[in-house]
């Protein structure tokens, strides 16, 4: 895993981004990801950040480093999707002074929702948003903690264009390059802090 300011299918890099700082930052979270071959099921290595957050320090670095990647795109809402989707969102949007929206899995929801479905690497699943959580035009920050192929971030987008928000960009702590989900992104920037390039 190495350090990473986007991905080949990101925007162009922006001075605004504090590439530097960012790298630094990187190289010292990535021993903290640990890789758990075989988890949730053979043939898959799991990316397990809970080393990361349990590192007071290291955390604070994380939420700091995402924000600043994001902080151009001037988004108003961040969105992250049930579960993993939670654990940096809400501090990457109070980092930014934003509001965190939350997709969840289906029946989670009490209000009136709208739905995507989507392709994990290793089945099916689906998200819902409150068709109200988003206003229209409002800049939504799509994040998660892992891309992979893209799939959960795709279902975000779409979440948020049907809920009438625009996808300013989507931000991931780590993406696995060599299954290019960036692609699937397509035309919306990508950003993120760590890539592997390896399974």
């Amino acid at each position: 895993m190495r350090p990473h300011r986007g991905s080949p299918h990101s925007d162009a890099p922006d001075p605004a981004v504090p590439s530097q700082g960012v790298d630094a930052v990187a190289v010292r979270l990535r021993s903290l990801v640990r890789e758990i071959e075989g988890f949730p099921k053979p043939g898959i290595v799991f990316r397990d950040i809970t080393p990361l957050l349990a590192d007071a320090a290291a955390l604070d670095e994380t939420v700091r480093a995402l924000a600043d990647l994001a902080r151009p795109w001037e988004p108003d809402v961040v969105i992250g999707a049930e579960a993993r989707g939670f654990l940096l969102g809400p501090a990457i949007a109070r980092e930014i002074g934003c509001g965190f929206v939350l997709a969840r899995k289906p029946g989670k929801l009490p209000h009136r929702t709208v739905r995507a479905e989507y392709a994990l690497e290793y089945g099916t699943d689906a998200l819902e948003l409150h068709a109200d959580a988003v206003g229209p035009g409002q800049r939504v920050l799509v994040h998660d903690d892992l891309l992979a192929t893209g799939g959960t971030a795709q279902a975000l987008c779409r979440l948020t264009e049907s809920a009438g928000g625009t996808v300013a960009g989507c931000l991931f702590l780590i993406e696995l390059g060599f299954l290019d989900g960036a692609a699937k992104l397509t035309p919306h920037p990508t950003r993120s802090l760590l890539r592997d390039e390896a399974e």
